[in-house]
C-alpha cells in the first residue's frame, strides 16, 4: 500500500487481498465485519468461544455471501484466555480486528471479575499473539465509556474523566496496554471508541441487551418499554455499517499514522434523546404493520450510566478517512425490517 490516505476501502480491497483475524467473530460487530470482508474477497480467520456470540450469526453470513467467498473463512471455537491455543492462529495474519469482549456496564457491575478476565487478560493475550505474529496492524474495540464522568460535549479523544464502571476501566486499560505494546514492541495499534453501535445481529434477548434491539423486541411483543431517567438522556447512535467501515479504514490506513498507537471516536456525530429514539422506532414499526400504542414507562436512572453523549469524529475523518453514511434514522430504516424478520424465530 502507498502512503496516501485511503478513503474508499472497497476500491483498495478490490486490488489487494489480505489475511484478517477477527476475534468475537460470531458476535454482533464481529459477524458484520466478517460479512463485509468476505464480500470483498478477503481471507478471514475468526475466533469465538460462543459465550456471547452465536453460531446462527455465522450461518447468516454464510447465506449472505457466495460459496466461493465462504471458503475464504476459517472459524476456530476457542477462548481468547487460552494464549497457547490462539498463538499459532495468528501466524501469517496481516490485520487483527479485536472485537471479543464482555460488553455491558450492568454486567460488569454484577460480575467485575469475569469482565476483567475477558476484557483485560483476554485483550493482553490477543495483542501478545499479534505481536509475536508481527501483524501489520492491530485494531481493537475501545469504548465511549472511557469518557466516564467528563461532562463537556462533544467528546474529544484527548480529554477523558474518571471511569464509572468496571467495564469502563477495562476498556481504558486496553488503550493503555495498546500504547505500551506499541512503544516497547513496535506493533501499530488503533483503538476505536464506539458510541452506541446498533444494527442487524444485535441480540434483543437477555438481561444485557442494548436499548434498540430491546425496545424493538418489546414493542413487537406488545410489552412495556422502560426508559431509564426522564427520556432526555442523549446518545450518539452509530449504525453498524459505520463501525464496519471504521475498522477496515483504520486497518488499511494504519501505516500512514504518525503515532504508532492512536485512538478514534466512532459515531455519527449527532445526539438523539431516548424519547426521540422511542418515537422513531414506534413510527417505523407502525409503517411496517407492527403498531405499538403504549407510552414508555420512566424509571430510575441506571447506575454507571452517563447523562449525555456526543462524539467529535473530526479526527477519524481526517486521519483514517472515516465517513459515516448512516444517521440514526437511516440506520433504523435499514435494521427494523431485519429485526421483524428475526425476532421470535427458533434457531
Amino acid at each position: 500500500m502507498n502512503n496516501l490516505l485511503i478513503t474508499e476501502y472497497k476500491d483498495a480491497l478490490h486490488d489487494l487481498r489480505f489475511s484478517w483475524m477477527i476475534t468475537g467473530v460470531a458476535g454482533f460487530i464481529g459477524s458484520n465485519l466478517l460479512e463485509e470482508l468476505l464480500i470483498n474477497n478477503q481471507i478471514v480467520y475468526g475466533i469465538d468461544n460462543l459465550e456471547t456470540g452465536f453460531q446462527k450469526n455465522l450461518e447468516e453470513v454464510e447465506r449472505a455471501v457466495t460459496p466461493e467467498q465462504w471458503l475464504n473463512f476459517k472459524f476456530y471455537e476457542i477462548d481468547i484466555n487460552d494464549l497457547e491455543g490462539i498463538k499459532p492462529l495468528f501466524e501469517g495474519i496481516d490485520f487483527v480486528l479485536h472485537q471479543a469482549a464482555l460488553g455491558s456496564v450492568p454486567r460488569s457491575i454484577k460480575n467485575p471479575l469475569r469482565t476483567n478476565e475477558v476484557n483485560i487478560a483476554g485483550f493482553l493475550n490477543v495483542i501478545e499473539a499479534s505481536k509475536l505474529a508481527e501483524v501489520q496492524g492491530f485494531v481493537f474495540a475501545a469504548s465511549s465509556s472511557t469518557y466516564g464522568d467528563h461532562q463537556a460535549l462533544p467528546k474529544i479523544e484527548d480529554v477523558i474523566g474518571a471511569p464509572l464502571s468496571p467495564y469502563a476501566i477495562t476498556k481504558y486499560a486496553n488503550e493503555l496496554y495498546a500504547s505500551i505494546y506499541s512503544k516497547h514492541y513496535g506493533i501499530s495499534t488503533i483503538g476505536l471508541r464506539y458510541f452506541n453501535v446498533f444494527g442487524k445481529r444485535q441480540d434483543p434477548d437477555g438481561a444485557y441487551a442494548a436499548v434498540i434491539p430491546k425496545w424493538v423486541g418489546a414493542m413487537v411483543k406488545g410489552e412495556d418499554v422502560y426508559i431509564n431517567g426522564d427520556g432526555s438522556t442523549t446518545r450518539d447512535f452509530c449504525f453498524i455499517d459505520n463501525a464496519v467501515q471504521a475498522n477496515i479504514m483504520a486497518a488499511l490506513n494504519i501505516v500512514n499514522l504518525k503515532k504508532r498507537a492512536d485512538i478514534f471516536n466512532i459515531a455519527f456525530g449527532q445526539a438523539n434523546s431516548l424519547l426521540v429514539l422511542f418515537e422513531s422506532i414506534r413510527s417505523l414499526l407502525n409503517k411496517e404493520g407492527a403498531s405499538y400504542s403504549k407510552d414508555p414507562i420512566f424509571r430510575d436512572f441506571r447506575e454507571g450510566d452517563i447523562k449525555d453523549s456526543l462524539a467529535d469524529i473530526s479526527k477519524a475523518r481526517a486521519l483514517i478517512g472515516y465517513d459515516p453514511a448512516h444517521d440514526l434514522q437511516k440506520g433504523l430504516e435499514e435494521v427494523i425490517p431485519w429485526f421483524l424478520d428475526n425476532l421470535n424465530t427458533d434457531d
